[in-house]
């Protein structure tokens, strides 16, 4: 029987304060993916758009409630003219549009607002947020609004019958964007290029992982995985299947869908 394409590692455990179930995905937290914008990211759009420079912010910002709304209008107050490309429109016509029941940043010219473009003579091209965040010392997740400082990490919660909720922590997959992620050119963390990173995912998106699963789930899998790497090195027990393809030369299903 052959192995399935997408074959990952996971632990498990109990919220020592609560009735909840852990369950991470160790093959990512452990890997070295890191983001490679402006290195090599081929955007989020049906065909290479890299000279566009627009990494994964081709499409607003999805927000996730209220909170998440008045702090980004917030913090978007605060990005000063070198900061922000669109802050004369964004402050003038608003930052965030409806579409089918949605609440998204607007989008201008065909990507994020709050994205700066390629010639930008101010702080340069990228997420202005993040600009801002490392002019101010303060972390980029205090100023984006939540899915983006979020990504590639996606956490869900369902809740069973009982009220027990399982909370799983794993890598943003395709289908996480909708309909539209299958018809993705490119998506970073099924490409090999995207894991050169010199520390592990748990690691390098630490105070994003305590942010969304809390000081004791964070401390309890963190503690488990640095046990693991004492123990026996840096080895992978089973390596992110984007590294094993570029091992072994073979293809995933959703990159041969998208050869011509």
């Amino acid at each position: 029987m052959p192995v399935p394409d997408d074959l990952h590692e996971w632990i498990s455990f109990s919220d020592p304060t609560e009735d909840r179930t852990w369950i991470f995905d160790v093959t990512f937290l452990t890997s070295r993916w890191s983001c490679i914008f402006g290195r090599g990211c081929k955007g989020v759009l049906t065909e290479d758009f890299s000279e566009a420079v627009q990494g994964c912010c081709s499409y607003g910002a999805h927000f996730t409630g209220p909170d998440d709304i008045a702090h980004t209008q917030a913090m978007a107050e605060r990005l000063s003219p070198e900061q922000w490309q669109f802050r004369e429109d964004g402050l003038r016509n608003g930052i965030i549009e409806e579409n089918d029941g949605e609440t998204t940043t607007r989008l201008v010219d065909d990507a994020c607002i709050f994205l700066n473009r390629p010639g930008f003579s101010g702080a340069g091209l990228g997420c202005a947020f993040h600009h801002a965040a490392e002019a101010s010392g303060q972390r980029h997740m205090d100023w984006m609004p939540e899915v983006c400082w979020q990504l590639p990490l996606r956490r869900i919660d369902e809740t069973d019958d009982n009220g027990h909720v399982t909370s799983t922590v794993r890598e943003w997959k395709r289908r996480d964007w909708g309909d539209g992620g299958l018809e993705f050119h490119w998506w970073c963390t099924e490409e090999a290029e995207a894991f050169g990173g010199s520390r592990a995912v748990y690691e390098e998106l630490g105070d994003e992982l305590r942010e969304m699963v809390g000081d004791d789930a964070y401390r309890l899998v963190v503690d488990h995985l640095r046990e693991r790497t004492r123990r026996q090195g840096t080895e992978v027990f089973l390596p992110h299947p984007s590294v094993r393809r570029h091992l072994t030369g073979s293809v995933s299903p959703a990159q041969a869908r998208q050869r011509p």
